[in-house]
Parts: C-alpha cells; sequence; structure tokens
C-alpha cells in the first residue's frame, strides 16, 4: 500500500466518524444548494448551455496548442510578457527570479488554486518574502496555518465560532466577534497590504485568445485591488483555462457563478489584457502558463475532457464521498470527484490511483457539471488504467477477482448454507468491511432456495 494511500485511508476514517466535522459540512453545503437550486431556475435551458460550454472546451483541448500561441500573441501584443513554466519548480523559480529582480520582499494574492498547486506561498516565504492571501476565506485558513479545504470555499470546515475563536487567538478580537466584525477588522487589515506589497498574483478563470487577456471572477473585490495596486502584475493559469474568445464569457462567466454558489454572476469580473498604458496601475504584467501535468492528461484522448474543468466546485458539493470525508483528506490541491479524476495523471498514477476508487460511481458529479464532464465514467477508465498497469495491490485483486466469480454464479452461492457464509463473512470479510461497520448476517437460506421449495410443495 503507498503511503499516499494509507494516509488516505487513515483521515478518511477520522474524518467520517467526527460528527462536528459532518455538521459544519453539512450545513455549509446545504446552503450552497439551495442557491444553487434558485439559481438553475433562471436558465431557459439549462442542458443547451452546458452542451454549448462542453461543445467549445471539446474544441480548445483539441486544438490546444492553436489557441496558446494565438493567446501569447496577442498578449504580447498588448504590452504583457509570458513565461511557459513546464513545472510547479519551473513557475516558483521564475515567480522568485522576477520578484528579486525586482527587489520585492512582500506581495498580495487574490485567491488562486493554480498557487496552490505549485505551494507558490511556501516557497517564497522561504526566500523571506511575504505573502498576503486578500481572499477572506484564505486569509482564514492562512492565518490558521492551513490549505484551502474547498475549490471554491476555502474555509468551509470552519464555523462562525470557529474563526472567532481563531481571530481572538491571533488578533485578541472579542471571543463572541460577529461575521460582521471580523470582516471589517480584516478589510482594515488588508487595506494597509495593498498599499504597502510591490506585487499582486492572481489566477485566471480563463484565458482569452482573441484578445490576449486573462478573465478574473471573484465577490469581493480583492482581486481587483490586488491587480491594481502593485507596480507588478503575475497571473498564474493551467494551459488548459482558455476560451477562444471574449465573446464567449457570456456562457461561461454565468455558468461558472451559477453552479459555484447560485448567483446569476459574480459581483466583480474583470478582463485584462496587459499593463497599465497610462501610469494608473502596473507598469508589468506577466502571465505564468503552468503545464505541471496537464500535457499527461492531454494526451489521453479519453480522459483529456476533465481538462476542461472550470472550477465552480459544484461536483464537490454533490459528492456523497467528499461530504463525508472532506477536503483535507484527498491530500491533494483539487479534492472531490475532479481532482480525483485528474491527480493520478498530474502526480503520478501509482501514488494517487487510489483516488478514483474512492467514489461510490453514483453519477451525481457527472449530472451536476456545467461543462458536461462524464466525471463517474473517467473514474472508472481510471479504474481501469490502474489495473491494467498492475498498480492495485494483489490482496485488493485476489478479492475482487474471486468475490466477483462467487456473487456470479447462483451454484457457488447457494453450494453452503447461511451459517457457513456467516462465518465466512465474520473471519474472512470483516476486516475489509471495517470495523465501523456491523458485518450484516445473511438468512440461512437464499432467496432462490426458498423459491424452489416453494415451487417442490
Amino acid at each position: 500500500m503507498s503511503d499516499s494511500k494509507s494516509s488516505f485511508l487513515k483521515m478518511s476514517e477520522k474524518v467520517a466518524f467526527d460528527p462536528e466535522h459532518r455538521r459544519k459540512i453539512n450545513f455549509n453545503i446545504g446552503k450552497y444548494d439551495q442557491a444553487v437550486l434558485i439559481g438553475k431556475k433562471r436558465y431557459a435551458n439549462l442542458e443547451l448551455a452546458k452542451q454549448r460550454a462542453y461543445s467549445i472546451k471539446y474544441k480548445v483541448l483539441t486544438h490546444l496548442d492553436k489557441y496558446l500561441v494565438e493567446f501569447e500573441a496577442n498578449f504580447q501584443r498588448n504590452g504583457g510578457k509570458v513565461i511557459w513554466a513546464r513545472d510547479a519548480a519551473d513557475a516558483v523559480k521564475e515567480i522568485t527570479k522576477l520578484l528579486e529582480n525586482e527587489k520585492i520582499d512582500k506581495i498580495v494574492k487574490s485567491k488562486s488554486m493554480t498557487t496552490e498547486e505549485i505551494d507558490l506561498n511556501h516557497h517564497l516565504e522561504k526566500k523571506k518574502i511575504k505573502v498576503f492571501e486578500t481572499d477572506l476565506g484564505e486569509f482564514i485558513v492562512q492565518t490558521a496555518g492551513e490549505k484551502p479545504y474547498h475549490i471554491v470555499t476555502p474555509a468551509m470546515h470552519k464555523s462562525k465560532e470557529d474563526v472567532a475563536k481563531l481571530y481572538t487567538e491571533k488578533f485578541d478580537l472579542p471571543p463572541n466577534s460577529t461575521p460582521e466584525e471580523i470582516t471589517a477588522y480584516t478589510r482594515k487589515i488588508m487595506r494597509k497590504e495593498f498599499a504597502e506589497a510591490g506585487a499582486g498574483i492572481t489566477g485566471a478563470n480563463f484565458l482569452i485568445a482573441d484578445t490576449g487577456s486573462i478573465a478574473l471572477t471573484e465577490n469581493e473585490g480583492n482581486g481587483l485591488l490586488t491587480m491594481a495596486s502593485p507596480k507588478l502584475h503575475i497571473a498564474i493559469a493551467g494551459i488548459e483555462k482558455l476560451l477562444p474568445s471574449i465573446d464567449d464569457l457570456d456562457l461561461f462567466w454565468p455558468l461558472l457563478a451559477t453552479h459555484g454558489t447560485g448567483q446569476t454572476m459574480t459581483v466583480y469580473n474583470s478582463i485584462v489584457s496587459g499593463p497599465s498604458k497610462n501610469g494608473n496601475g502596473p507598469t508589468q504584467m506577466i502571465v505564468v502558463l503552468l503545464d505541471n501535468g496537464r500535457t499527461e492528461l492531454l494526451a489521453k484522448a479519453r480522459q483529456r475532457i476533465a481538462l476542461a474543468c472550470i472550477r465552480c466546485g459544484a461536483c464537490l458539493n454533490v459528492c456523497p464521498v467528499y461530504k463525508n470525508i472532506g477536503g483535507y483528506s484527498y491530500e491533494t490541491t483539487y479534492s472531490g470527484p475532479i481532482g480525483s479524476v485528474i491527480t493520478p495523471h498530474m502526480k503520478g498514477m501509482k501514488e494517487y490511483q487510489h483516488l478514483s476508487f474512492a467514489s461510490t460511481i453514483c453519477g451525481a458529479c457527472t449530472d451536476v457539471c456545467p461543462v458536461k464532464i462524464p466525471l463517474h465514467e473517467l473514474l472508472l477508465i481510471n479504474r481501469n488504467e490502474a489495473v491494467n498497469k498492475k498498480l492495485v495491490s494483489s490482496s485488493d485483486k485476489f478479492i475482487i477477482i474471486n468475490s466477483t466469480r462467487f456473487l456470479n454464479s447462483r451454484k457457488l452461492l447457494d453450494m453452503t448454507s447461511g451459517d457457513t457464509k456467516n462465518i465466512v463473512l465474520k473471519y474472512f470479510v470483516s476486516k475489509s468491511w471495517g470495523t465501523r461497520r456491523k458485518m450484516p448476517l445473511l438468512a440461512k437460506k437464499s432467496f432462490s432456495q426458498l423459491w424452489k421449495e416453494r415451487k417442490e410443495e
């Protein structure tokens, strides 16, 4: 068993049987579910919108090289600079070099899962460059010394009481501080950091090929200040984030907002095409295009559609596994169904193939996806690949092969009595069944045996 799988199983068991954790997650996800349900009703034909989005992203992934070159040419024409990063180490190296050349020792940063993917904060702080998260949820988890828990909602695992306690410990706020008071206090801290930071780092929800722009969507305004206040703006994005045209945003922005939070549109939606041309804003803008395993996934004809993900987080919110084991159990940047699909390809099938097996294959993730990624099918394809590469443990393989053979044979099922089967379950299966679950007792006779006896009577 790999270290990653062992750690995953231990963490999952611990979290799944923590009633307080389950209460918080179910409460917070429940609020999102209600809002998203209302948001979807605003569409006259949601299925058509999702099909259009799928078609556009499929076209992008099929011709990714063309759109990347087009984006680079247009962005450079706008006065920006593009850096290509093969992996996380390349990205960190280039960003660090930029900051050191400009003698910048403090940066502000808006919410970005791509920067989490390359562990940018950790690497910059090792170089004595202070990193200040400006998204409220990100600021909370950074203050707590934690990683984001959820793709959209970094502090989803914390209640308002948890946050109040954290602010009491870190900032001496009263223990009964309200969310409004905590937010106002955080805003006061942030304003000072925006004014002093030498660089702002953002992600990019979309890269627009025909205009050479990045599109950023947010709800707090911190992204706008991160881009506008410092003299240097660095945007980091995966190479798959492309859209062919700026006109595509009228489809993708509402889909992202509705499936992420239930909003018609997020509060702030920005299109940035390069550095400031009048001196009011950053004098330099650089986009770092990150591969980091994406071309490995792109090379797989059946699984590459997973790169169409727009990071709305909807699949996490409906996943019965995620809702029980939480975001940290996955020990990856991208958790839930989409993380279980892409992580084995981006970080190694050998270490992370177990994530594709941590699913009920109920299909809820596929149903909710705004770009129609067949997530449950891709999880099965990943499993098949893991088996073909002989990455599944011999004990798991033995159990699967023999249980399938046994369960597919009526003759074998009826060969022994219920009492004998219960003994086998107790001594040979109960360990795999888990100590937290009670092994069911089988009836003395099977349905087919009872039916046979009734017919004879």
